[in-house]
């Protein structure tokens, strides 16, 4: 026996009946041999870990793009705030924490620049829409690359979380719907965070409902979300709040977007985001054969369309990558002597 089949068998007596064992994962689209040392959940992870989708993420806007000062978050940021605490409830209800990580840390990779800005542009250019946890599965099915061929080949679990990670969709693990509520209770409660940074709104504005119930700190705030989730989930085959943290939450969650999300002082580079997105977008949508080289391979052998080409490669760059091209593209620059 192994150390990965030590694991998968340690997992067998640890675990929930309700936990998904590595064992019985649905497996990868394409077979491979398996790793003496790690499990299929472990190994996706580190190849998450490894990709350059997931480095980019430390130069994606979370919610102030281009904040002044060191503390704000960023996509990467998030992401890991989003590992954390979802770990952090596997491990308490004895759930598949390596699947829950992998989950976790891949569920933003699809993001564009500039956070949910660029994401509703891309939305409106192409002609069927652009959704960032269907792009971040695309990432990792395509557009990454492991061992010279597309796609990280990740297992079926770890796919299926990233996709139902937002909307109304629902994971059929308890461990990707432990991830759709990590992912809110960690962006409500630092953006908060960041939002009194910046001077947006104040912890006295918080509703008082809100403080009573979930706390008045942000630390207080995130221990009752996840103690309340524990609590209610605890031996059961799903994962929820009780009505009374749950209604709280979406109230909190109310108030951010009515005071923060769509406030004009912290959206207020937002018009000109949108406006590079867009700018440089069309510009590959006439002068197509301007994209490098490198990235035309990828497609070799698919149907993906010229909409999905060139929104492939925005929502790949970072904040500052996209200004460079912007830059480039439509700025004068100085005339030098010959």
């Amino acid at each position: 026996m192994n150390i990965r089949q030590r694991t998968e068998e340690e997992e067998k007596t640890r675990l929930s009946p309700f936990a998904q064992l590595s064992l019985n994962s649905k497996g990868r689209e394409k077979a491979e041999i398996k790793c003496e040392i790690r499990t299929d959940y472990q190994r996706d992870r580190d190849r998450i870990i490894h990709s350059k989708a997931f480095r980019r993420l430390k130069h994606k806007t979370q919610v102030f793009i281009a904040p002044e000062g060191d503390h704000y978050r960023t996509r990467l940021t998030h992401t890991l705030e989003v590992s954390q605490i979802a770990r952090t409830i596997a491990r308490a209800l004895k759930l598949n924490e390596d699947l829950v990580e992998a989950i976790s840390l891949a569920h933003d990779l699809g993001h564009t620049p500039f956070g949910h800005t660029g994401e509703k542009v891309l939305d409106n250019l192409h002609p069927n829409g652009f959704k960032h946890n269907i792009q971040s599965l695309r990432v990792v099915d395509l557009l990454e690359y492991h061992e010279n061929r597309p796609g990280l080949n990740l297992t079926f679990e770890v796919r299926e979380g990233i996709i139902n990670h937002s909307g109304e969709n629902v994971s059929s693990t308890l461990e990707g719907q432990l991830v759709k509520y990590a992912d809110r209770i960690a962006y409500i409660n630092h953006d908060i965070d960041d939002a009194i940074r910046a001077g947006v709104i104040s912890s006295k504005m918080l509703p008082s409902d809100c403080v009573k119930i979930l706390g008045d700190t942000h630390s207080k705030r995130i221990n009752t979300l996840i103690t309340n989730i524990i609590m209610s989930s605890s031996g059961q085959n799903v994962i929820k709040m009780s009505d009374e943290v749950r209604i709280q939450m979406e109230n909190l969650r109310n108030f951010m977007f009515e005071n923060v999300y769509y406030n004009k002082k912290a959206k207020k580079e937002d018009d000109k985001a949108e406006y590079v997105v867009e700018q440089v977008y069309n510009y590959y949508f006439k002068h197509f054969d301007k994209l490098p080289e490198d990235t035309m391979l990828i497609y070799k052998d698919t149907l993906a369309t010229k909409e999905d080409i060139i929104c492939d490669y925005i929502a790949g760059m970072t904040d500052r990558f996209i200004v460079n091209i912007f830059m480039d593209l439509f700025v004068p620059k100085a005339w030098d002597k010959i």
